[in-house]
């Protein structure tokens, strides 16, 4: 039988979470960098060349963001370039799958401009920082649009989107955990966590 569309899912529950409740973030000066110690660390122990790639891509996001540069689907495919070695990241080009089979994300004519659509909203004033890069997090997780490095680029994202706004998380490890397209509440807790992180920074 067919996975049901977990992508079309996703964006229903996007619609029902109430990101208002997500908590504020403190700017203070930065101290340890969760992303670049993660890579440096656990990563590179295990695989050397791909910690290299992380932390390559890991510097453009962060440059991106200092210059403020709009994220879209372009952006992303140059930091995936590097974190795969590739010349070429381009959207995937059918149906994608994940967890084991359970998760199904279907493309349609759409699915690339709904993308970029959602990765705009991380810019929304309206919006908790913490609400917006949890956001941008879960929507590359489930709209997945690349046909490798999705989780990677998910967690890019999420630097990028705090970066932009000086923030800096200390720990990314706890954010690493398997989300499902039909929970409103994990979705919910993944702000609250960032909010979490961030305070351990104090």
């Amino acid at each position: 039988m067919t996975a049901a569309d977990s992508l079309s899912v996703w964006q229903r529950v996007r619609r029902e979470v109430d990101w208002q409740r997500a908590p504020a973030l403190r700017r203070t000066p930065h101290g340890r960098d969760g992303f670049r110690a993660w890579c440096e660390g656990p990563v590179r122990r295990r695989d050397p060349v791909r910690a290299g790639r992380l932390l390559a891509a890991h510097a453009l996001a962060r440059g991106d963001a200092a210059r403020r540069t709009p994220l879209d689907f372009a952006l992303l495919a140059g930091w995936q370039r590097e974190v795969l070695g590739a010349t070429q990241a381009s959207f995937r080009s059918g149906d994608a799958h994940a967890k084991a089979g359970r998760e199904r994300y279907v493309l349609t004519p759409g699915t690339q401009a709904d993308f970029d659509s959602c990765l705009r909203e991380t810019t929304d004033p309206h919006v908790p920082l913490a609400a917006r890069a949890a956001r941008a997090y879960l929507d590359v997780a489930f709209f997945h649009p690349f046909t490798d490095g999705n989780a990677r680029a998910a967690l890019l994202t999420l630097v990028h989107v705090l970066a932009r706004e000086d923030i800096v998380l200390p720990e990314v490890g706890p954010l690493q955990t398997t989300r499902y397209a039909d929970d409103p509440a994990g979705a919910a807790d993944l702000a609250v966590l960032i909010g979490v992180l961030d305070r351990r920074r104090h």
